[in-house]
């Protein structure tokens, strides 16, 4: 199904002749422009996610990260985009080396008229807020947390793959996120969005620039909630202003929330101070919670059984419908 936006172009202008009716003609400037959007099929986006999460969590250094990362690039040629696997060696919190990996993919390469799409595609090494102290040192399944903003991000280049929007759009899957100092070791910190800080210091084409970007993170939690989070609001309001209002056209006001939020530290943050690009955040908060997210987060509940097609397709079709009505 298409979905189409309609747009008046100009005013009807009257001709009026002593011998005629009143005749209203439009010139091709003032006809109505209508923008299709593809549809944004939460389904697929949904098959994405379970096929990250069947790898195991996808933790640096490991073979099921490495296995989920080859099988990102595949996808992401397979709907055409053009591919750059960006290889890194990063340091942790206490200085362990991560084979790290940012997948780059492109369309419309060449054009300067350009908008970033993100989200990081790793999971975390440590459930550290489990309520049972005994999995704190457990990798994560990362569902919601990684997974779930990648399987949007694929349907949403699924899409462009089939109808191209006017403008280029860059979709990068960063590594590296989530491996922040964890709870059990309070004598470090830091060590988060490793993979956004690379590519931000080290862009996969010199002077990469955007008109804006847009990060998503932990979107696809049943009940999820989105508020205007702090930075993005600092960096980027006129996008905030932009994506919000572009949801609540949609009906999709219960899920974006028109309220200010906290300020997270997440790859919009390197995006934003590092490369200059105004990035914002889509990322679930829930006020009710001491740290901010939902209860899954940074637990082993963070599994498939949280993932909603509901909520995946409040963002995904909230996003397809700000980047193809961009000129």
């Amino acid at each position: 199904m298409i979905q189409k936006l309609l747009f008046t172009a100009g005013i009807l202008l009257s001709m009026i002749s002593c011998n005629k009716e009143p005749q209203t003609h439009s010139t091709p400037e003032q006809e109505e422009i209508k923008v299709e959007v593809p549809e944004f099929n939460a389904d697929s986006a949904y098959h994405y996610t379970e096929t990250q999460v069947s790898f195991g969590p996808r933790v640096p250094n490991t073979e099921a990260h490495k296995a989920c990362g080859n099988y990102l690039a595949s996808e992401l040629r397979r709907f055409g985009a053009q591919v750059i696997e960006q290889e890194a060696i990063l340091h942790t919190y206490d200085n362990k080396p991560l084979e790290a990996k940012n997948i780059i993919a492109s369309y419309n390469p060449d054009m300067k008229n350009r908008v970033l799409l993100c989200a990081h595609w790793d999971s975390r090494p440590f459930a550290d807020h489990d309520p049972d102290p005994k999995n704190h040192r457990t990798p994560i399944d990362g569902a919601n947390d990684g997974a779930g903003a990648c399987g949007v991000l694929l349907e949403i280049a699924r899409q462009i793959g089939i109808t191209q929007p006017q403008i280029g759009i860059d979709i990068i899957l960063f590594d590296a996120e989530d491996w922040g100092a964890p709870q059990f070791e309070p004598q470090y910190s830091g060590g988060w969005c490793l993979g956004s800080e690379y590519w931000s210091n080290n862009p996969h084409k010199p002077a990469y620039t955007a008109r804006y970007g847009i990060l998503l993170d932990m979107v696809s939690a049943q009940g999820a909630r989105f508020y205007k989070e702090y930075f993005s609001m600092y960096y980027a309001n006129d996008i905030v202003k932009k994506v919000w209002e572009t949801a609540h056209s949609l009906g999709y006001s219960e899920y974006f929330i028109d309220k200010r939020g906290g300020g997270i530290e997440d790859d919009h943050i390197p995006i934003n101070q590092i490369r200059k690009i105004p990035c914002i955040d889509i990322i679930q908060h829930d006020p009710n919670n001491s740290h901010g997210f939902g209860d899954y987060w940074h637990t082993l509940q963070d599994t498939m059984d949280e993932v909603s097609t509901e909520t995946m397709k409040a963002v995904g079709k909230t996003v397809m419908h700000v980047i193809y009505n961009e000129k």
